[in-house]
C-alpha cells in the first residue's frame, strides 16, 4: 500500500507548497514501485490554485485508471477549498470528525492604496495599449466593470469545481445543492451527512480494515537533497511558512 503525503497550500510557490511539478515523480513512484494493491492519500491542505489543484487531481486519476489501482482519501485537519479537490480525485474520502471539509468555491483577495498614495502626494500613472490592460490594479481607483470582469472569472472556475464534485461524487451528494456549494465548510461528521466523506476513519485502521492486518505502508513525499537542505535560504523558508499559516488561519487552524 502506497501512502502519499499531500500537506501544505498548493501552487503559492514556495518550497513547502504542494504543485504538479513538484509532486509529479513522487506521484508517479507510489504507483509504479512494486505495483501497489491501493494508493493512500493523506491530505491537509487548505487549497490553494486552482489549476494546480486540477492538475494533481488529474495526475493521480490518471495513473489510478492506467494502473487499475484504487485510491483512497484520509484528511487531517483539513481538506478544504482546492485540498477538497485533491480528496474528490479519490475513490473515497475518509475524516477525523474534527476535521475540516468543504469550502467548494473559489476566492480572489487583494488590495486598495490609491486613497493611501494620494494622500502622500503620490500620483500613479499608468500607461497601457490596450482598455483592459491595468484592470484590477491596486495603486488605482476601483472601476466597477473590473470588478464584474473578475466575478465572472471567478464564476466560471467555480462552475468546473463544482462539476468535478458531482462527477466524482455522484449520488453520494446531499440534494441541497444551494449548501454544499456555498463555500461554507463543515466538520467530518456534517461532512459524512452531505456526502462530502463517506466516513471517519483513520488511515491505518481503514487501510488495515479494507486490506487486512499485513498490510505494508509505504510512504512517500516530496524530497530534497541534503545540499538543498542546507542551502535552503531562510528568508523563502519563513516566507513559505507565513503563507501557510495564513491559508489554514481561515479555517481557525
Amino acid at each position: 500500500m502506497a501512502v502519499i503525503r499531500l500537506t501544505g497550500s498548493i501552487g503559492l510557490g514556495g518550497r513547502a507548497s504542494l504543485s504538479d511539478n513538484a509532486l509529479r515523480p513522487v506521484i508517479e513512484r507510489a504507483f509504479r514501485r512494486g505495483k501497489p494493491e491501493a494508493v493512500a492519500l493523506v491530505i491537509n491542505s487548505p487549497g490553494g490554485s486552482p489549476v494546480q489543484s486540477a492538475l494533481i487531481a488529474a495526475r493521480i486519476r490518471n495513473l489510478a485508471d492506467k494502473h487499475e489501482v484504487a485510491v483512497h482519501a484520509f484528511v487531517e485537519d483539513v481538506a478544504a477549498s482546492g485540498g477538497y479537490w485533491l480528496a474528490a480525485a479519490a475513490d473515497d474520502i475518509w475524516a477525523d470528525a474534527g476535521s475540516i471539509v468543504g469550502s467548494i468555491g473559489v476566492i480572489s483577495a487583494g488590495f486598495g492604496a490609491h486613497e493611501l498614495l494620494a494622500r502622500h502626494g503620490v500620483e500613479r500613472r499608468v500607461y497601457t495599449s490596450a482598455r483592459s490592460k491595468s484592470i484590477l490594479d491596486p495603486f488605482l481607483p476601483q472601476k466597477e466593470e473590473d470588478v464584474e470582469l473578475l466575478k465572472g472569472l471567478l464564476e466560471e472556475m467555480h462552475s468546473g469545481f463544482v462539476s468535478y464534485v458531482k462527477q466524482r461524487r455522484g449520488d453520494k451528494l446531499s440534494n441541497d445543492e444551494d449548501e454544499l456549494f456555498s463555500g461554507r465548510f463543515w466538520l467530518g461528521g456534517t461532512a459524512c451527512e452531505l456526502g462530502l466523506i463517506d466516513g471517519i476513519s483513520h488511515p491505518e485502521d481503514k487501510i488495515r480494515e479494507l486490506y487486512g492486518d499485513k498490510a505494508i505502508l509505504l510512504r512517500y513525499g516530496p524530497r530534497r537533497s541534503l545540499l538543498q537542505r542546507l542551502s535552503a535560504s531562510v528568508i523563502s523558508d519563513v516566507m513559505t511558512d507565513v503563507e501557510d499559516r495564513a491559508a489554514f488561519a481561515r479555517y481557525g487552524l
